[in-house]
């Protein structure tokens, strides 16, 4: 797969996570569940967008 496709895919799974922390938040507070759902949104987000500019930098390099 490619970075790009990869990167976006890790992007709406940080997203998807975010959201569920947030309802996990609502409606029991602040649980070890509710951070745990935090973390892996983390990982994903910096994940997918180390991914998108390494394909941003692959692209530039291609052009030199």
């Amino acid at each position: 797969m490619r970075p790009l496709q990869s990167g976006v895919i890790y992007c709406l799974l940080g997203t998807l996570f975010t959201y569920f922390a947030v309802k996990q938040v609502n409606l029991h507070g602040w649980s070890f569940f509710a951070y745990m759902l935090i973390f892996l949104a983390t990982i994903d987000y910096g994940s997918g967008f180390r991914l998108i500019t390494l394909h941003f930098r692959l692209k530039n390099h291609q052009k030199k």
